[in-house]
């Protein structure tokens, strides 16, 4: 099986394409292709396919999950359409039960209309316990779940990531389980964010979640769109409109191509 290996901003993913698999893409298989001992290694699995000659992207976890959607997964398949001169003329990509449009620059950045944040709760902060200790946060979605965590200015995201990452993530008040990002506000539209992605774990860089913060900043804290959001991996730049429609800038790069030879 050929496959491609991308990352966008070290979030790293292996890409394959379902009319070239030698059988359906599944749970097992997804978790074999990104152990990083036995596999590939990756953060989770891009599967492309084509529904009435529309390209569409399945996103499949590190843990064999199925997520709603992939900020950096989409800009990866963007790329790897648009390299491929198979990326539509109106940049649509079918993700989960929307439509994404993808534009991609001279410079290799993708931009992604990312479509509406949502505010399931409210815009408004709520708490969990974390045996005794209350956390406040800001439930977004973008498709997915997200619990948006300020921390302090003089704490380390990283440190409340490593801390309490795993218990946001399965906490009850989220069926679905829910990616968490942790944030250090530095200006009026900058901040510093570590994510806990479900199924994942600690990762580089998420799209989605870089998009979920800008919401919760602007909508609950006032900050400025558009707003530079630094992951370990680097920079994204998210504008939240008036509407709450977001759109996301940021690169994606091509790391390898190779054929999985393993148990198929």
């Amino acid at each position: 099986m050929r496959f491609e290996k991308w990352q966008g901003l070290g979030n790293h993913h292996v890409v394959v394409e379902r009319e070239h698999l030698p059988r359906p893409m599944d749970a097992a298989w997804a978790r074999a292709l990104c152990d990083p001992h036995v596999g590939i290694g990756a953060d989770g699995v891009l599967e492309v396919s084509w529904d009435d000659g529309r390209p569409r992207m399945t996103v499949w976890n590190a843990d064999g999950t199925v997520a709603e959607n992939c900020g950096n997964g989409i800009r990866i398949v963007a790329r790897y359409l648009d390299a491929a001169g198979r990326l539509p003329a109106d940049g649509v990509v079918l993700t989960g039960d929307e439509q994404t449009r993808v534009a991609v620059g001279p410079d290799g950045l993708v931009r992604v209309d990312m479509g509406e944040a949502r505010f399931p709760s409210g815009e408004r902060r709520e708490t969990l316990d974390m045996g005794g200790t209350p956390l406040a946060f800001v439930e977004v979605s973008l498709g997915n779940p997200h619990a948006v965590i300020e921390v302090p200015p003089d704490q380390d995201p990283a440190d409340a990531m490593a801390r309490y990452g795993a218990q946001v993530e399965v906490e009850p008040r989220f069926p679905d389980r829910v990616n968490a990002e942790f944030v250090r506000v530095d200006g009026p539209g900058a901040a510093t964010v570590r994510v806990w992605e479900r199924g994942v774990g600690p990762t580089m860089a998420c799209g989605t979640g870089a998009c979920a913060v800008a919401a919760a900043l602007v909508r609950t804290r006032g900050a400025d769109s558009p707003v530079t959001v630094t992951l370990p991996g680097g920079d994204l730049h998210v504008e939240v409109g008036d509407d709450l429609r977001i759109v996301m800038t940021g690169p994606a790069e091509r790391v390898f191509r190779g054929e999985w030879t393993g148990d198929e």
